[in-house]
């Protein structure tokens, strides 16, 4: 865990580490409830039909994004609290213009140390720097944190998918959540 006084948070373009700081690391998250997401309505207002707690693993593949890297139209960005790497963001040009973060990831370690909001940061600079008008990512209503990390920054929901994950798993409740910051 960590638990240094005062760490220094950096963001480095991702390196060869990256597989060994994905295969370090845990991303898990516990899962509660559902929300039942009212787009213009707050998060802390959405209806949440509760679940007996259980961990959700999206599994992290590193080789994935590996071409990001050193693309033009996206990048892979790896926080780094002093030493250790404990986030990272994946953020690309989408099809329709805006900045897509594909994926945004803390370890359970580093959480509520700003990381995440810090990603956000960089990605938003990123967009600037692409001349995007803004960036969108998408996120499940089980992920309760990830969603008020994304209003408190100031995203709103554009769209609620509840069919996306079915071929997955047709007796889901999960339902995609997509957010949008426009500049």
């Amino acid at each position: 865990m960590v638990t240094m006084a005062n760490p220094t948070l950096n963001i480095r373009v991702a390196d060869e580490c990256f597989e060994d700081y994905i295969l370090n690391c845990e991303f898990t998250f516990t899962v509660t409830g559902y929300a039942q997401v009212q787009i213009g309505t707050p998060v802390a207002q959405w209806r949440i039909d509760p679940v007996e707690p259980y961990l959700k693993n999206y599994g992290i593949d590193s080789e994935e994004f590996c071409h990001y890297r050193d693309a033009a139209d996206g990048t892979v960005l790896v926080a780094w609290l002093d030493e250790d790497p404990v986030g990272h963001i994946v953020i690309s040009k989408h099809w329709n213009g805006f900045a897509h973060i594909d994926e945004l990831a803390v370890d359970t370690v580093a959480r509520r140390n700003g990381v995440a909001r810090k990603l956000l940061d960089v990605a938003q600079f990123w967009s600037q720097k692409h001349n995007l008008p803004g960036i969108m990512l998408e996120t499940q209503n089980n992920n309760l944190a990830a969603c008020k990390l994304y209003e408190s920054y100031g995203f709103v929901v554009g769209g609620v998918d509840h069919l996306r994950y079915r071929a997955i798993d047709p007796a889901t409740r999960e339902a995609a959540i997509f957010w949008y910051l426009v500049f």
